[in-house]
Formats: C-alpha cells, structure tokens, sequence
C-alpha cells in the first residue's frame, strides 16, 4: 500500500506495521544491561519485588519504543531517499505521521506514570531521561558524534534500574571492594552503564557504515562514517569494544562474580570479535547478523550468567 492510496490499514494492522518497523523484538538489547544492574542493586536476595522487576520492564520498553517510533517520524524525509528504508510503513504511508505521534505520546506516558510508581527520584529524572532518548534522532544532524549519543541512551538503563531498586546511588553494603575503598557512590551501575555506551556505540558504528552514500550525499546528515570514512570508522568500532569488554571484566571483578560470569565474558569477546570479522570496507552484506544475532547475544549471555550466580545458584 502506498501514500497515495485512499484506505490505510486496520489499526491493529497499522500497529503491527510499527511495531515491526521499530524492532520491537530488538527490546532485548539494553533491557538485560538494566535487569543485570536490577539483581546486583537487590543484594543478597537476588532479586527486587516483581512489583518492581515489572515496572522497570514497563519503562525499558515504552521508553525505547517511543524513541523508536520518534526516530521514524523525524527521518521519514530521509527515509524516502535511502533504498535501505524506503519500505517502511512510515514512509509507504500504511502507518501515517498522526499514528506516530499518538504512538509516541502514549508510549511518552506509559513511562513516565510508571515511573511515578517506581520512587520520586526516578519520576523526576523520567522527562530528562526522555529527552535524551528522542533526542538521538536529532543528534544526527549536527554531529558525527550521533553514535556516541545513542550509546549514552542506551547505558542510562543500569543507572536507572538501580535508581529504581535503591532510590539513591549509596555504596552497597555487599560490594566488599565498594567498602574497601571507602567510596561515596555505588560504582556498579555506572561502570555497566560505560559498558554499554561503548559496545553501543561499537555496534552502531557497523551499521552506520550501511548509509556512507546516503549520508555522504545529504548535507543534512552527519555521521562518523560520512566524517573519517569506512575503515577508520570499523577501526574506531573495533577499540570501542575492546573497552566493553576490559569495562565488562572490570564490572565483574568489583562487583566479585564468579566462573560463570566470565566464562560469559570470554564468550562475548568471542562473539565480538566474530562481528568485527564478518564485516569488512568491501563487504558490509552481514552487518545485520552482527548487528541484531550476535548483539542480541552477547545481553542475554551476560543476563544468563549473573541470573545463575546471583539468584539460581545463590
């Protein structure tokens, strides 16, 4: 179906349409970063009423689902001109800009009641926390740093999902190393939150690559590929996830994981380096299997791994 046709699709089809646009599915990027950052805030009971573990889930997924659906609505101009996204619903028309935005309005307010609901620090933080996450969609069109700023969206979820358990950044009293070096502030969630930035921002990097053309083209558009080129940019990719995995070590090491956790870790390092070797300057046709296979992956491996020390075998 196309703009100019006279009839759109039923609403649970136009939904369907979006949700497959936005990669719903794909939720399980960030939401096991913030479930990891849940079980270690929780102590030794492993895990936070499900009361709570339901509404961090609630806000992980509207969240990312209004910054979605907000990102589709801003490029659909741009979206026009790229043979890689010129068949999305929001530009055929089968799901019209009125739909996104009352799409992105709902998700909007899922989020921020269900942050209400959590404690009074994350509903005040839940606007801020917003305009970052739509404001990615913005970013690409003043700084090649647009990458870096979707890695910063992304690793804000094991900050929130502590705030959301504890309410306060205090140390843990079961992090041994925390008491030892007599900190101030938990460090946990904001060493897993610069673990994600960088393998975040690794990952989009790669798939950046994909529009080097497109973006070239439009003066309009920044993007890191656009400003030093293909093969600087995979090199940049390749650094910034060596440092997710040091940043992942390190995680574990403070917070005093054991053998599953970086037998985890070693099978991450695996799976990145797998990445990096299926994509190339000259060959970018598997940067999807790195993109959303193995990334989808290496959370739920992580996941896995803490869930079977801190909580099943605790």
């Amino acid at each position: 179906m196309s703009a100019s046709s006279t009839e759109r699709p039923a609403l649970f089809t136009r939904l369907a349409l979006l949700l497959d646009s936005i990669k719903f599915a794909h939720s399980i990027f960030a939401l096991p970063f913030a479930l990891i950052a849940m079980i270690v805030a929780a102590g030794p009971e492993g895990l936070p009423s499900w009361r709570t573990a339901g509404l961090i889930v609630i806000c992980m997924i509207s969240a990312r689902s209004a910054a979605m659906a907000f990102n589709r609505w801003a490029d659909r101009d741009i979206d026009q001109t790229n043979p890689r996204t010129k068949t999305r619903p929001t530009v055929t028309g089968d799901v019209s800009p009125h739909f996104l935005i009352a799409f992105i309005l709902l998700c909007s307010a899922i989020f921020w009641t269900a942050t209400w609901f959590i404690n009074f620090i994350c509903f005040v933080l839940a606007l801020p926390v917003l305009a970052i996450l739509l404001g990615y969609s913005l970013a690409k069109r003043f700084t090649s740093l647009c990458h870096f700023w979707l890695g910063l969206a992304l690793g804000l979820a094991p900050l929130a999902a502590h705030l959301a358990v504890r309410g306060n950044l205090d140390p843990l009293p079961s992090m041994a190393m925390a008491q030892r070096w007599n900190l101030s502030v938990e460090l946990f969630p904001i060493l897993l939150g610069a673990t994600v930035l960088c393998w975040v921002s690794g990952f989009d990097l790669i798939y950046a690559c994909q529009d080097f053309a497109i973006d070239s083209a439009d003066p309009r558009l920044h993007s890191m590929p656009k400003k030093i080129g293909v093969l600087a940019t995979l090199h940049l990719s390749s650094f910034l996830h060596v440092l997710a995995a040091l940043l992942l070590a390190g995680c574990g090491v403070y917070a005093g994981m054991g053998v599953w956790y970086f037998m985890a870790v070693a099978a991450v390092c695996g799976l990145l380096f797998y990445e990096h070797w299926i994509v190339s300057p000259t060959d970018l046709s598997r940067v999807n299997v790195a993109f959303f296979t193995i990334n989808g992956l290496v959370s739920l491996l992580l996941l896995a791994a803490v869930l079977l020390e801190r909580v099943l075998l605790r």
